[in-house]
């Protein structure tokens, strides 16, 4: 799907249950990027020290037919993406 990049899910990676700062400490040194349909980690998270990047999916649902249309625009911002950056995508992007 994210053609050019390797993607794991958290369930994949045997994280599955694992609350949002433990997962991203989990992540650092492992992933660049993390992307996720959680429209409140910004709030939950101090985002400045974050180990990788995030970009919020947002889409009707988090079916994978629903964040399909998304991908496109996430393969774009992939390459400028830096640690600690936070972006949202969604269809009017």
């Amino acid at each position: 799907m994210l053609v050019g990049h390797t993607a794991q899910t958290v369930q994949q990676m045997g994280w599955a249950g694992v609350k949002n700062g433990a997962l991203l400490s989990l992540m650092a040194g492992k992933f660049d990027v993390f992307l996720t349909s959680d429209q409140n980690i910004p709030y939950q998270q101090n985002t400045t020290t974050l180990p990788v990047a995030l970009v919020i999916l947002v889409a009707p649902s988090n079916r994978l037919d629903a964040l399909e249309p998304l991908v496109p625009k996430v393969l774009a911002i992939l390459p400028s993406l830096q640690s600690g950056s936070i972006t949202t995508v969604d269809r009017s992007w």
